[in-house]
């Protein structure tokens, strides 16, 4: 019996022994990984690079005129289709396709020998009716006195006044002859109707023109100094514009030399002013827009009629804007964005929608305070959701960043 329970108790002193063995390699290898975890994580803290630094600044707040911009296009100020008033056979043509011509210059002239002859024909047909008159007053006269002595009958008195006073109507119609002979003969020469610019020749010499009554086309002429340029606002813009105009003091649109500018496609900005010229008097039933008119000098003729415009005009209303600078403005599929940095130094994506260009910056509409941190350097770096080292942009009038506000790795105030 004792030899039994003495292999029970070696058999318990064996099992401890193993399960103090164990409990110990436990505990090891569970010291060992904690501190290796520590050690990890203690070398990922003081290897970890620190946040990027950008630049910030606010948005600068300025006192703007509101600017509509239009898209137009210019015509001449005048223009128009030379035609042939009469009818013959085209001598020639007087000037070079394209050339710029002065009024009163000689464009073309049609055969005039017939129109030479009729205007002869019609001061002979008034000398004539001259010597009528001249022989019907002195014989007026004679009769008239021998009336008095009773050597004539007053018969014959009458019919010589009625010769004298049938001789000045017949000198009327003569002049009035000779002035339409002449009308024709001063149309066989086509002259220029103003300064401008004339097309092409549209008949060549050697043709009839003017035939059955026709007025046939010869060229076209258009003046484009200055030069009108046409566009049209739409109906919501309109409104807003004259209720501004029932609450503003001063002269009326009509009174007003209000200014405007345009841009050709290969222009940067509005470099070219001019001034608003025409309104329309009702508003287009089909479109619901207006048409209005500016007119700008082209002294060196560089702008063409038909050519598209863009157009800028004032609204004659101020108003407190922001701006931003053009760099610091981004698009991507949802729109334009900029960055900003909020309270706890994360960058975050401000959908905004943009105005007019001013200078190097561009107004904000909508999507950003005055007091919010744009980020305006270092755009590349910042990527929403990261953390961030802002800095003062340099000359800006951007509140000084407190302490509070320094991320990890930020350099002391």
């Amino acid at each position: 019996p004792d030899e039994p329970r003495r292999s029970r108790g070696v058999g318990r002193i064996l099992f401890l022994l193993v399960a103090a063995g164990l409990a110990g390699l436990l505990y090891y290898y569970w010291g060992f990984w904690e501190q290796w975890g520590w050690f990890q994580a203690a070398k990922t803290e003081a290897t970890a690079p620190p946040p990027p630094a950008v630049t910030v600044a606010n948005p600068i707040t300025k006192e703007l005129i509101e600017w509509k911009e239009f898209t137009g296009q210019f015509e001449a100020v005048d223009f128009v289709d030379v035609r042939a008033r009469v009818s013959g056979y085209l001598e020639s043509i007087n000037f070079t396709d394209g050339q710029i011509v002065k009024k009163g210059d000689l464009l073309f002239t049609i055969q005039q020998d017939q129109y030479k002859a009729q205007l002869q024909q019609a001061e002979a047909q008034l000398a004539a009716q001259k010597a009528a008159l001249w022989h019907a007053d002195t014989e007026l006269a004679r009769y008239s006195a021998l009336l008095k002595e009773e050597a004539a009958t007053q018969t014959q008195v009458d019919h010589w006044r009625y010769e004298k006073q049938s001789a000045e109507a017949g000198i009327l119609n003569a002049q009035a002859q000779v002035d339409l002979a002449k009308l024709k003969l001063s149309y066989t020469t086509v002259r220029a109707p103003f300064d401008g610019r004339v097309g092409r020749h549209l008949v060549d010499p050697g043709n009839v023109v003017g035939s059955m009554g026709q007025q046939t086309a010869l060229a076209q002429i258009d003046q484009f100094d200055p030069i009108y340029v046409y566009f049209t606002i739409n109906e919501g813009d309109l409104l807003r514009v004259l209720q501004r105009r029932k609450t503003a003091a001063g002269p009326t649109l009509e009174e007003q030399r209000i200014a405007i500018y345009f841009s050709l496609a290969n222009e940067e900005g509005y470099p070219h002013e001019g001034r608003l010229d025409f309104t329309a008097i009702n508003v287009a039933p089909t479109t619901g827009t207006l048409q209005l008119r500016g007119i700008f000098p082209n002294s060196d003729r560089s702008v063409l009629p038909g050519l598209f415009v863009r157009v800028r005009v004032p609204t004659l209303q101020q108003r407190a804007a922001l701006l931003v600078p053009g760099e610091a403005v981004s698009v991507d599929q949802q729109g334009e964005y900029v960055l900003v940095v909020d309270n706890k130094n994360v960058v975050e994506r401000r959908g905004v929608k943009t105005g007019p260009q001013v200078g190097e910056r561009l107004v904000i509409a909508e999507g950003l305070k005055p007091d919010d941190l744009v980020i305006v350097e270092g755009i590349l770096q910042a990527t929403p959701g990261r953390t961030v080292n802002p800095q003062p942009a340099a000359g800006s009038t951007t509140q000084s960043l407190e302490p509070a506000r320094a991320g990890p790795g930020a350099s002391p105030g």
